[in-house]
């Protein structure tokens, strides 16, 4: 097993490793997301949605970065390329609070593109580097990468060692690796299926590089799976299992961390999660808000349907609150 390069050398972590985690989603890992995994499941590491640095620094900062402590721990992910403005930004997140600042580049939409961040920004790893360099020397708190494992015809697993090389001399040593490339003419649906899934690169770069910590994202859809992934890699990040079946994550706390779960039913969790939808209500929230995240809470048990069609239909009222997430309840009582 090779070492890394000279150049790749890095400061110790800063951060405890965290094996499991849900990856970072455009409207889903809001805060009525996360605080419903946090009734899943209480040492899985959490992901804000991606917010690019222009709309930190001049837009409703308050309204964007808010979030409550139960949700820790609790990593914001930043777009962005701008070293100066990644820098403003990682430190506003660190003095509101968050555990850690994550640099997107991966998401390969458009918009991204045209704001020169994201996916594209593989083809410039100095970029990375210089971006990693400035949010490293602003905050305490760990710094980390979330890329693909290539784009376009710069998807060869050499392609992928010379990008992690570059950007771990700057100090960034935690990695989570989307095991697809990235094809930039392509949506971000498209992008979730079409590139085939190569996981035995991340595994690769995992022995190659044994001081980096390297997590794998992709395809990954039940903790068998990212049980079995954990035997080649540090961390595993699951993405839309979690949004589509987040039940799957009720056995993370035992199966992943050896740690007692929160709740032992998804009935509990959805109670435990009311006080939330009280609050969100009273201060003017509207239901719909949060309910539309429990819609696959209970798929394939019985009723599931049933519990669906209320809340999708019933929770867009003005006047709906808590007590209809309650009466859905019984409809799949067990």
């Amino acid at each position: 097993m090779s070492e890394a390069p000279e150049g790749a050398a890095v400061a110790p972590q800063r951060g405890p490793l965290r094996p499991l985690s849900v990856a970072p989603m455009m409207d889903v890992t809001d805060r009525h997301f996360r605080l419903l995994l946090r009734q899943l499941t209480r040492r899985t590491l959490l992901y804000t949605e991606m917010i690019a640095t222009g709309a930190i620094l001049r837009g409703d900062r308050e309204r964007l970065l808010a979030f409550d402590e139960a949700e820790r721990p609790l990593a914001l992910q930043l777009g962005g390329e701008d070293p100066q403005a990644l820098a403003e930004c990682a430190r506003i997140a660190a003095d509101l609070g968050h555990d850690e600042v994550n640099l997107n580049v991966g998401c390969p939409s458009e918009k991204v593109q045209e704001g020169r961040f994201g996916a594209c920004l593989m083809a410039r790893p100095d970029q990375v580097a210089r971006c990693v360099e400035a949010m490293r020397a602003a905050v305490g708190i760990p710094v980390t990468v979330k890329h693909r494992i290539g784009i376009d015809d710069r998807d060869a697993y050499e392609d992928l060692l010379g990008f992690v090389d570059v950007v771990a001399g700057a100090g960034c040593d935690r990695f989570i690796v989307h095991a697809r490339a990235a094809l930039l003419g392509l949506s971000p649906r498209e992008n979730r299926a079409i590139p085939p899934l190569r996981p035995h690169d991340v595994h690769r770069l995992k022995r190659e590089r044994p001081g980096l910590r390297i997590e794998i994202n992709g395809g990954i859809a039940s903790l068998d799976q990212a049980l079995e992934q954990l035997r080649h890699v540090d961390g595993v990040m699951i993405g839309r299992t979690a949004r589509d079946l987040p039940s799957v994550l009720l056995d993370a706390d035992a199966r992943i961390f050896g740690d007692a779960a929160p709740h032992a039913r998804i009935e509990d969790a959805v109670i435990a999660l009311l006080p939330h939808v009280e609050a969100w209500v009273t201060s003017g929230g509207r239901l719909q808000d949060v309910t539309r995240h429990l819609l696959g809470l209970f798929a394939g048990r019985r009723g599931a349907r049933a519990w669906r069609r209320l809340l999708s239909v019933e929770a867009s009222s003005a006047t709906a609150g808590p007590e209809l997430i309650q009466r859905a309840l019984t409809l799949v009582a067990s």
